[in-house]
């Protein structure tokens, strides 16, 4: 039972090394939200969507042909 508590003690107290998300973490989350920021703000102004959903006023029929 002593050994476990010196090598959870050890455990305890050594130093943190910093993996991926310590050391990069951060700057993917602000990469990825300024991406997602600059495709939407790209689909949103420059393409020609109609915002509208409803058909009314800009459907008309066409001549029956038999």
């Amino acid at each position: 039972a002593r050994g476990i508590q010196h090598t959870a003690v050890r455990q305890a107290h050594r130093k943190h090394e910093p993996d991926f998300h310590d050391k990069y973490g951060a700057m993917v989350l602000l990469g990825g939200a300024a991406m997602f920021t600059t495709v939407w703000g790209y689909v949103l102004t420059q393409l020609n969507i109609e915002w509208g959903f409803s058909p009314v006023g800009r459907i008309t029929p066409r001549e029956w042909k038999e």
